[in-house]
């Protein structure tokens, strides 16, 4: 189901300026992610405490997993902004806004409320001595607070990303991201709170993101909102936004499964193929990075044109995003074949991981080529809210990957590449496939 359609066509400008103009700062955005965990990490370092190292790691897991399930408030306000905005509509560029921030309200809420019992789940599958486990708890129990903050940061970005401002959206990811950092070092080691210290750091952090998120949105429309409450809480849009967060979101728990499933293989085939898998697959974590920054400009471009009922601007959002996302994936793939090894040396000293690593590399090189299509379909899919069909694709995608699997396990690790090879194809081909019966549905 589209944005309601217009009798007229509206105009929607794309080209290939306007793709990177949009995938770039994003990509930017993703980049500086992983830097935010490294800069908690080194500041614990500096106490020298190897259990407080632990336990921010640990934690850092956790709210990975935790949070990142519910990035749906991202994607699903992005595409029904982008088709708002379209359309013309500005009245429901803000009842979007609205109705995102009321659900990550409801949804951050209900994770504070259930942090007793998050925890009482999450910490023994963690494992970790007493001493990371009770540093791992502390800050747990501190940094649960910020997740309405978080949950509104997703939904800022989100709307800023459908409303094509993804230069605004860097600029608050990359503030939240020094504002943490600075607030680490200062309470961490300046006033000595350690642990504790950090997970302040961290939610301030968000929470001050909210704010300027907020000021930002209220800015652009002239300082308010200037909405009925009727019209945020239209029951028909409101149905709607929940039925699309909640397909994105098993989507995502679907593709989470996937990893999990691939990393306890690698754990079950020992130390060392583990910890080669777990350095290979930073690779793979790379590629994506710069593969998500086109499925970001596809989500903004191919949303906008539903909305401006423009099946010509919609034709080449597609043909532009799936030829910036082949192109990065080939060179991305280049790199890793011909430095992969150099990578694998920085980032372990064992000479068994090594050896190990660089015996898979070739599969790891290949996986940016074989997700390109997933990545970027992913993008256009959630612009054009056809979430039901992206959630039921990835579905099949799955079941192919634990057939190869199966088929593959007298191949071992070698197998095991191949089935994750075979589930990113599956994902990106099942998409291609369906998008010619979707396409004229969205323009009758």
């Amino acid at each position: 189901m589209n944005y309601s359609p217009a009798v007229a066509v509206r105009p929607v400008a794309v080209s290939h300026r306007i793709v990177l103009g949009i995938a770039a700062p994003m990509t930017l955005a993703h980049l500086s992610t992983p830097l935010l965990g490294l800069a908690d990490t080194t500041v614990i370092g500096q106490i020298g405490d190897a259990s407080l190292i632990g336990a921010v790691a640990l934690s850092a897991v956790l709210f990975d997993f935790l949070f990142w399930g519910f990035g749906f408030l991202r994607m699903g306000t992005a595409g029904l902004t982008a088709q708002a905005l379209g359309a013309g509509d500005g009245l429901e560029q803000r009842a979007v806004f609205l109705r995102a921030l009321v659900m990550a309200a409801v949804l951050g809420l209900v994770i504070v409320g259930l942090q007793g019992a998050i925890a009482a789940v999450a910490f023994p599958l963690l494992g970790g001595s007493p001493a990371v486990m009770s540093a791992a708890r502390l800050y747990f129990h501190i940094r649960i607070w910020s997740a309405p903050f978080t949950f509104a940061n997703y939904a800022v970005l989100g709307w800023l990303i459908g409303m094509g401002r993804t230069t605004t959206g860097l600029f608050l990811q990359i503030g939240i991201n020094i504002a943490n950092i600075l607030l680490c070092i200062v309470l961490a080691l300046g006033l000595g709170w350690g642990v504790t210290g950090t997970a302040v750091a961290t939610s301030a952090s968000e929470i001050c993101g909210a704010a300027v998120g907020l000021v930002v949105v209220a800015a652009h429309f002239g300082g308010r909102f200037g909405i009925p409450a009727a019209v945020v809480f239209d029951r028909p849009k409101f149905v709607r936004m929940i039925a699309i967060n909640r397909d994105i979101m098993l989507r995502t728990l679907l593709l989470l499964a996937a990893w999990l499933f691939f990393a306890r293989q690698g754990a079950q085939a020992g130390d060392v193929t583990l910890a080669a898998n777990a350095i290979l697959n930073n690779f793979f974590l790379l590629g994506g990075y710069f593969l998500d920054g086109v499925s970001t400009a596809a989500e903004q471009l191919c949303g906008r044109s539903i909305g401006a009922n423009n099946r010509p601007a919609f034709e080449a959002s597609v043909r532009y995003s799936l030829l910036w996302s082949l192109f990065l994936a080939v060179t991305m793939s280049a790199l890793l074949f011909l430095a992969g090894g150099t990578f694998i040396d920085f980032m372990t000293k064992s000479t068994p991981v090594r050896e190990e690593a660089r015996h898979f590399l070739a599969y790891a090189a290949m996986t940016p080529i074989a997700g390109a299509l997933a990545f970027t379909f992913d993008g256009i899919y959630i612009g054009a809210t056809w979430n039901a069909a992206m959630r039921n694709l990835m579905i099949v995608a799955l079941a192919c990957y634990f057939m190869l699997w199966w088929l593959l396990q007298p191949f071992g690790n070698h197998g095991l590449w191949l089935a994750l090879i075979g589930f990113l194809v599956a994902r990106g081909a099942g998409q291609g496939l369906a998008y010619g019966r979707l396409l004229p549905r969205a323009f009758p």
